[in-house]
């Protein structure tokens, strides 16, 4: 299994760096446009839709990304979009993790069906968006949410029940701990001021979002990566959330090692649009 994971990160990686690297915008958006549409694909059938209504919804989905930017919506402001956007992942997120999977097994599958492809779709304008403001800008939303998985892997493999009896959300995903948590935020302040530090020291192609946001406030860098570390654990447990109520283990085995598209960009889901939403308001 551990084999697998590696040949399977080496591969994406191989395809996905050249792509973001690029000077021209295209390779990342054919790549990205590609495996969001494959994670529509998923979220179809993660609600109990047939595998060929799945494949329409996949096609559907690359052909509505396409229309989109040739639209010119990759690079048109959309402040207000992520400012909606943003403030519904948060209250619609812990919404579902208070009810729990009860109360989303309940929602009419075509409603599922519509949101979680909206949701798909906004995440991928804002990575879109993202990498137009420079690699360096991407990368530092994107490591955010690496290192708040990391830190609370380790932190509640080390930590985990020894504070804090009660587990993080034991109904969703049993394994994940408040320590993890508490570890996770940590990491991404850490991570925030060591960004920080080296868009002083270096010279790269665009400011951090860690740098824009301490440029408006002092407070307001810290206050932002905590709610965007939150928020990575919610788009975490909500897709646990999903997967428990389609009775799955992985959203799909389409990487090997990984699971599916939609077990690799959870996080992403919330954190992408909320972090443009905080460097546009």
């Amino acid at each position: 299994m551990l084999i697998q994971r590696v040949i399977t990160a080496f591969f994406m990686l191989a395809i996905l760096l050249p792509a973001i690297f690029y000077h021209s915008l295209v390779p990342f958006g054919i790549v990205t446009l590609l495996l969001i549409s494959a994670g529509g694909w998923e979220w179809a059938r993660l609600n109990q839709f047939s595998n060929r209504i799945a494949v329409v919804v996949g096609v559907v989905c690359a052909g509505v990304f396409a229309a989109s930017w040739q639209l010119g919506w990759t690079a048109r402001p959309m402040g207000l979009l992520w400012l909606i956007v943003g403030s519904s992942w948060i209250l619609v997120g812990v919404r579902l993790l208070n009810t729990g999977v009860s109360s989303w097994s309940v929602v009419p599958k075509g409603i599922r069906l519509i949101g979680g492809l909206f949701a798909i779709w906004i995440a991928w304008l804002a990575v879109m968006q993202a990498r137009l403001i420079g690699v360096n800008f991407l990368f530092s939303v994107m490591v955010l949410v690496w290192v708040a998985d990391i830190f609370a892997y380790f932190f509640g493999r080390a930590l985990g029940g020894k504070w804090i009896a009660q587990k993080l959300a034991p109904s969703i995903s049993p394994g994940k701990t408040w320590e993890g948590a508490i570890g996770g935020l940590l990491g991404v302040v850490a991570i925030a001021f060591i960004w920080k530090w080296a868009d002083s020291t270096f010279e790269l192609d665009s400011k951090s979002i860690y740098t824009m946001l301490y440029a408006q406030h002092s407070w307001l860098m810290a206050v932002a990566v905590v709610l965007l570390g939150v928020m990575s654990v919610v788009g975490d447990l909500l897709e646990s959330l999903f997967k428990r109520s389609a009775g799955v283990k992985d959203s799909s085995g389409l990487l090997p090692g990984h699971g599916g598209v939609l077990d690799r960009v959870d996080a992403l889901l919330p954190v992408l649009p909320l972090a443009m939403m905080l460097v546009t308001l």
